[in-house]
Order: structure tokens, then sequence, then C-alpha cells
């Protein structure tokens, strides 16, 4: 796909002057030229042309408030120069996999002055004896070069930033599950607890029940007995009238 139409693409119905972010990598690029993109896109901050055959940045229109521009793995050997003067605001600037060989080459990046982060990595300016020491001194303003500091410190990655930040505040959402479950747990303590008391209450009162039917047996028991004793009683006093008559 060619990158004027990859940039109607991505577009997507809205105007360029809302477009912050634009990716066009993998596109092709005409004659080695920047096509499809306009004075228009007045906001556009980020923007990728990553293997798009460039060969030339004559014909970048003026992005005032560009500050990351990728541009790996093109055929760019020359014309820097126009960075400064349309993207005078970039700090970070990914040259790597071109075909960058001489010193004189970057040396038209000087211009620009908020630059921090420059990036030649595969380009052959890399082989060249001092190569570090002598972009450092001639860019001044850049921080990292292909990552590194002067001091071969690594520079930030922000996007392991975002993810420390995320994961920090993935941990509230963490600690209070556990304090969900923990009320829970304390929800089911107090119904296990609820549970047991009734299950006191009903076995008190089946136990007044069982002494109260007990109570009713010896009652029952004993009116039993002394039915069958005044039926005895009874049985003894005929038996001496009946002696009584047969005298």
């Amino acid at each position: 796909m060619d990158m004027k139409k990859r940039i109607t693409l991505e577009l997507r119905n809205r105007s360029p002057a809302e477009i912050a972010e634009l990716v066009v990598d993998n596109s092709r690029s005409a004659d080695g030229e920047v096509e499809g993109l306009t004075d228009e896109f007045t906001e556009l901050e980020f923007l990728s042309m990553v293997n798009v055959g460039l060969s030339s940045l004559a014909k970048l229109p003026s992005l005032p408030k560009l500050r990351k521009l990728e541009l790996s793995d093109n055929n760019l050997s020359g014309s820097l120069e126009t960075l400064s003067e349309k993207c005078p605001n970039l700090t970070y600037l990914n040259l790597s996999g071109n075909k960058i060989k001489e010193l004189s080459t970057v040396e038209a990046l000087q211009n620009l002055k908020s630059l921090q982060s420059l990036d030649l990595f595969n380009c052959e300016i890399t082989s060249l004896e001092d190569y570090r020491e002598s972009v450092f001194e001639l860019l001044p303003q850049v921080t990292y070069l292909d990552g590194f500091d002067q001091e071969d410190n690594e520079a930030p990655d922000s996007e392991a930033d975002d993810e420390d930040e995320d994961g920090e505040d993935g941990a509230g959402p963490t600690g209070e599950y556990d304090d969900d479950e923990d009320e829970e747990e304390d929800e089911d303590g107090s119904e296990g607890g609820e549970v047991g008391l009734s299950f006191q209450v009903n076995r008190g009162d089946q136990d007044e029940d069982e002494e109260d039917y007990a109570e009713e047996e010896e009652e029952e028991d004993a009116a039993g007995v002394q039915g069958q004793k005044r039926k005895r009683d009874v049985d003894d006093e005929g038996e001496d009238d009946d002696d009584d008559e047969d005298d």
C-alpha cells in the first residue's frame, strides 16, 4: 500500500488537525519521497515511517509539535537539515538502519536544540573510530546515543515505566480483593456463629421437650401402678366378703 493511501486510512474520517500520533510503517513512498503528509497535521507529536523506502526528507511538511520521529530501515543518506527546519522541537530521532556514513551528515542536526535521544544503530557511521565520542562532541544537546549516555548508562524505557506504574496501580485492587475475602470470611464466620447459636437454642428446646416427655411418662407409670394397686385392693375386699358369706 502506498503511503498516501495509508495515511488516508489512518485518518479514519478525522481531520489531520485531530491527529497526534501517526504510524505508516511498511507502506511505500513514491520515488523515495514523503507523500500524503501536509501542513494540516498541526497537532502531530509522534510520527513513524519505518521501512517505507525513503531516500529524501525534502517533502516533509512543517510539523511544529512533532517530538518523536521514527525513520529506521530506510535509504536516507542526507537531507537531514530539513528536520531542524520542519520539526524544530524534536526530542527523539531514530535513524537506525539507514545509509548514513559521515559525521558531516549528522552535523546537520546541530540546530535541533531539543534533541535528547539519537539512534544511528546499524548505520555505517557507527564503524568510525571514536564514533560515540565524536557524535557527543558534535551534538552536545544529545543525552542518549543508540540507547546509552556517555557513561554507558542505558536510556530509561518509557514503556517499562508505564508497566511499573500499572503494576503499582494494580496492587490496589489486589489488596482490596483480599480485604473483600476477609470480609466474606468474617461474614461466613458470623453466619456460622448464628447457626451454632440457633442450633444450641433448638437443642435446648429439644432437651426441655425430652425432659417434659420423660416426666409425663413417669407420671403415667405412677398412675398405672396406683391403678393396679387399687384393683388389687378391690379384689382383696371382694374375696373377704365371699369368705364372710360362707361363714
